[in-house]
């Protein structure tokens, strides 16, 4: 009976939780097409007096996305990737119906080029003669490095603000490895090829220091110098604020000229009222980002088109099974449509990945070279087009970065993992067998390589090391004894990229697509997006389609927070084992 009830109470707990989803995708149905109706039978309209928010919290993805059932929650229906925010900072500028802007300082979630494509943005609109206003309870440096492009940044008068300088910290797993007794078996072609370094050593190497020091050294400069365009104070002074700590209090920043004033936010929202001719009384139009770009058109027209292909995340073999991963298939499949399309006269391929797999890599590049071979092919870089994100852009006609991207780590590794002693020594569990040939069992996780074994692995590393660097030195016009010098694995920021010339110039997607349109020889030309942009029910629905992993992969990431990324890190272990990976080095993060 105790069995029964548990079968019967599993199966009742099964029928609700499917009775969940189907009522969910119903609903996610109706309001699609519903919304769809809305959009068809009337466009998004601007209040006149509005004011343009810019929340920094918000992350931006390079392609926009959908969300379905935003109309059951506080959010946007549509959030806005890079290019179309740009696009949309662009038109408010002759936009009567916006006022200006405010940007809420909430630490940043976007990378450093990001950052510097709105900042940009955000400065050029200034030139209209409209307001800027930046407010932050808890600033910090990167949002600092947002409000400098403000004509006014107000601190609240108990709040707090970073200027401390910037640190680059990295974890390292041998210390967990050595306690598992499970032993990396590690084969990388590049001294500066550091990815692996968390799996066999508890330190940074001198030469990922040396590459570390460098971009973040451009990355400060960088900041220093939007910081003294706000504050008219030398980047030296600057410099010497931070190095002494003398930022303690808010009165700190006020009297270094950091900030405009100390205001509470009500009274931010008096001068802003006063700003759009608002009534004490009254409440400020607020519109979003997101919900302002939902209104831009485009300006250009014309039966030619630029495309830009976006390819966002890690790059893996086959097809994928995340929103934001390069999956060699799916990417074949796009740049095919884009070869094939007639009406498509160029592609700017806009990447943003620190790399991954090299095969999928060499795939990647083998139909783009098919696709230039039609057409021009522009390369436009995000935050990060590294290694394997570098492998798949480097024969573009032309390619453009940021000065804080981070690209280069031209190199390869590969990892292994000898588990025979965490099976005995942790679990009691051996292993033995019978083959008929010496390499039958090879790869082995559950026992050491033999040394011709490993010399086996390390050739192919070598191998794929020298075919990437040959891929580049056509792509680049160069000898390959000179990518060789500037290769090693290193990583590099735009600004470095330009001086050793793996990119042709510094500038973002907007300088790409005009790059594009000139090879193409066009004058008028519509600018179209791929793939389509992602919707997060179906996003949803497809973490729930059956698979209890992907139920309990929501659940970990939920719960560890901005943590997850050391869990995704441990988890790929599992994906890269025994592969050749053109990936740069985990999760470098400097703030």
């Amino acid at each position: 009976m105790k069995q029964f009830f548990k079968m019967f109470f599993a199966s009742l707990l099964a029928m609700i939780v499917t009775g969940i989803i189907i009522f969910g995708v119903f609903i996610g149905l109706i309001v699609s097409a519903v919304s769809s109706s809305m959009k068809a039978d009337k466009d998004p309209m601007i209040a006149k007096n509005s004011v343009l928010v810019i929340d920094l919290n918000k992350h931006l993805h390079e392609q926009s996305e959908r969300n379905s059932l935003a109309i059951f929650a506080d959010g946007d229906e549509n959030s806005v990737g890079v290019y179309h925010a740009i696009k949309a900072l662009e038109e408010a500028q002759d936009d009567d119906n916006i006022k200006g802007i405010l940007i809420k300082l909430n630490p940043s979630r976007n990378g450093w080029a990001t950052m510097q494509q709105l900042r940009g943005a955000i400065t050029d609109f200034r030139k209209s003669g409209k307001f800027v206003y930046a407010y932050g309870e808890n600033i910090t440096q990167g949002a600092y490095y947002m409000a400098t492009a403000a004509d006014s940044v107000f601190l609240n008068p108990m709040g707090d603000m970073e200027l401390k300088g910037f640190a680059t910290t990295l974890a390292f797993f041998k210390g967990t490895l050595d306690k598992l007794e499970l032993e990396p078996e590690i084969f990388y072609a590049g001294k500066f090829k550091s990815a692996t370094e968390p799996f066999r050593a508890d330190k940074m190497s001198d030469a990922n220091r040396a590459q570390i020091t460098e971009f973040q050294k451009d990355f400060w400069s960088e900041f220093l110098k939007a910081s003294s365009q706000f504050t008219k104070q030398d980047t030296a002074t600057l410099y010497q604020l931070a190095a002494s700590g003398a930022i303690e209090f808010p009165q700190d920043a006020l009297k270094n000229k950091l900030v405009s004033n100390l205001l509470y936010w009500d009274e931010v929202e008096n001068r802003i009222k006063a700003k759009t001719g608002a009534k004490e009384k009254d409440n400020v139009k607020y519109v979003s980002l997101s919900e302002y770009a939902e209104t831009i058109k485009e300006g250009k027209t014309g039966d030619s088109r630029v495309a830009v292909l976006f390819a966002e995340g890690s790059i893996v073999d086959g097809e994928s099974d995340d929103d934001y991963q390069i999956a060699s298939q799916d990417m074949i499949e796009q740049i095919r449509k884009l070869r094939n399309n007639d009406k498509v006269k160029a592609v700017v391929l806009r990447v943003n990945s620190g790399g991954g797999s090299a095969l999928a890599s060499e795939v990647i590049l083998r139909e783009l070279q098919l696709l230039k071979a039609k057409k021009p092919l522009v390369a436009s870089m995000g935050d990060v087009a590294a290694s394997g994100g570098y492998y798949i852009l480097c024969q573009a006609d032309s390619i453009f970065a940021m000065p804080n991207t981070i690209t280069g780590s031209i190199g390869v590794f590969t990892m292994m993992f000898n588990s025979e002693k965490l099976w005995r020594n942790k679990m009691g569990v051996t292993f033995d067998g019978v083959k008929n040939a010496p390499y039958a069992d090879f790869p082995n996780a559950i026992r050491p390589l033999t040394a011709d074994e490993s010399a086996k692995v390390q050739r192919s590393v070598d191998n794929i090391y020298t075919i990437f660097k040959s891929r580049v030195a056509t792509g680049r016009k160069m000898d390959i004894a000179l990518v060789d010098s500037f290769a090693q694995g290193r990583v590099w920021s735009g600004t470095d990229a330009l001086e050793i010339k793996l990119v042709d110039g510094l500038g973002n997607l907007d300088r790409a697509i005009a790059s594009a349109a000139t090879l193409a020889k066009l004058k008028d030309y519509k600018v179209v997006t791929y793939p389509e942009p992602v919707d997060k029910f179906e996003t949803m629905l497809r973490r729930f389609n059956g698979s209890s992993a992907n139920v309990a992969e929501e659940v970990v990431k939920n719960q560890f927070g901005k943590e997850y990324n050391w869990y995704k890190q441990l988890k790929q272990l599992q994906k890269m084992n025994g592969s050749v990976m053109a990936l740069m080095p985990f999760a470098i993060e400097t703030k």
